[in-house]
């Protein structure tokens, strides 16, 4: 294994630094006041390399990178960000914007698909905090020092991680009963560390984590749920433990695990630097994979021709295309949804682009209560124009691969927008529901 280079040094940017950032994309004095107030509710923080390597700031506001971590005054209700705006312009108290940035988010569906009432186990009556279990095979861990990104995207579904309400955080550092808790479940072959970004974290830290999973013989794979490679590559190149952690990679291998990198990769501009092929090389010398997936995003990636360029791309450099998601219901989502019809429309032809090595990948697919949703098609079925959907994954494993039908919305952007063609009620839902499950 090659010895890292020198580091560049990491250095964050926070909503301290936001005004200064916009200046530097030109935007006037009340643009940048607009900015602000929408970032009293949604969180901001991005690093120097996505700021110096990755934004075009002559193409400032339509670069897609800037769209991607900044935030912008249209993200929100007109309402909100002007009475948000005037507290600030104002001099109001911290405590009187942070109450009224607070009756905004709680309008934003912090926790979508059911993420704290149904996807947190209780034992003995008491929730397993930091863990989710919504499938039977996985579990999903929320290790307490990763949850905050190098940068934070501002369509992200976990967004609520990052805004300081302990109520809405989910997190541990009880590595014991993730332990424990897998052992009492024997279907259970895969953990998934998530946040936040476990990659935030030392190799130290993360270490204290997985070694502890490795003599249970249950486990097949370990995967690490991650933003590192596109917002801050040098984790696993110049950084002074990016020896150590790669080392680690290769002791889970050794340990008969598949240890499965899922690279959130939301634009191709995110695989140009010559740091991130180095990276990528690193992490899969160790004997890791690389899997990549991103949602479907308005103004950052919603045309064909991006996902086949990043498809193939990542195919070049040694990666897996895994997944194309739908934007989650949560957050500014009215903002960035494409629909669900576009969004096959542009899964559909950028898969016609790519070779079959790129035909790994999956979606458009909605990570709803009932399950992973994925929009199949549009079609006639007699005489009717409808979705075609399936399960890729499901809380009743009975769903999964089913194929059912919902009738033809143009509009519709997530499965709670859609109605059952030939039935009364979509698969997942019980009988006697009054309607589509909220998702």
């Amino acid at each position: 294994m090659i010895f890292s280079e020198g580091r560049r040094g990491f250095r964050a940017y926070t909503t301290k630094h936001l005004d200064e950032l916009l200046g530097r994309g030109g935007l006037d004095e009340q643009a940048r006041l607009r900015v602000r107030a929408v970032a009293t509710v949604l969180p901001f923080r991005t690093n120097a390399y996505v700021v110096d390597e990755l934004i075009d700031w002559s193409s400032i506001p339509d670069d897609p990178i800037y769209r991607l971590v900044f935030p912008q005054e249209d993200m929100l209700p007109e309402a909100d960000v002007s009475r948000l705006a005037a507290l600030l312009r104002d001099g109001a108290p911290a405590a009187r914007v942070q109450e009224a940035a607070r009756e905004v988010r709680m309008r934003l569906n912090p926790h979508p698909a059911g993420q704290l009432e149904l996807n947190v186990p209780r034992v003995d009556g008491e929730s397993v905090q930091g863990l989710q279990h919504k499938y039977p095979e996985t579990v999903l861990f929320f290790p307490k020092q990763g949850q905050t990104c190098h940068a934070y995207c501002t369509y992200c579904f976990r967004w609520a991680q990052f805004i300081g309400e302990p109520d809405l955080k989910m997190a541990s550092d009880d590595i014991g009963n993730l332990v424990e808790y897998v052992k009492a479940h024997p279907e259970v072959t895969s953990v998934l560390f998530t946040g936040g970004d476990p990659m935030i974290m030392s190799e130290a830290v993360l270490r204290r984590y997985i070694e502890p999973l490795l003599g249970l013989e249950q486990l097949e794979s370990i995967r690490i749920g991650t933003k590192s490679l596109a917002y801050w590559p040098d984790r696993f190149v110049g950084d002074p433990d990016a020896d150590a952690t790669l080392k680690l990679f290769a002791e889970v291998v050794a340990s008969g695990k598949s240890l499965a990198f899922m690279a959130h990769f939301s634009h191709p501009r995110e695989l140009e630097p010559d740091v991130v092929q180095k990276a990528v090389e690193r992490i899969l010398e160790s004997g890791a994979t690389i899997r990549t997936q991103a949602p479907l995003i308005r103004s950052i990636n919603d045309r064909p021709d991006v996902w086949a360029h990043m498809w193939r791309r990542q195919t070049t450099m040694g990666m897996i295309p895994y997944y194309m998601f739908v934007e989650r219901d949560t957050g500014p989502q009215d903002y960035f949804a494409v629909p669900l019809a576009d969004a096959h429309r542009v899964f559909r032809d950028a898969y016609a682009q790519v070779s079959g090595l790129c035909r790994t990948v999956r979606g458009p697919s909605m990570s709803a209560t009932p399950g992973k949703v994925c929009v199949d098609g549009v079609t006639e079925v007699a005489g009717q124009r409808v979705f075609v959907l399936h399960f890729i994954q499901a809380r009743d494993p009975e769903l999964v691969g089913r194929p059912f039908f919902a009738h033809y919305d143009p509009d519709a952007v997530w499965l709670s927008d859609l109605r059952p063609a030939f039935a009364d009620r979509f698969p997942f839902e019980t009988p006697g529901a009054p309607g589509p499950l909220s998702a």
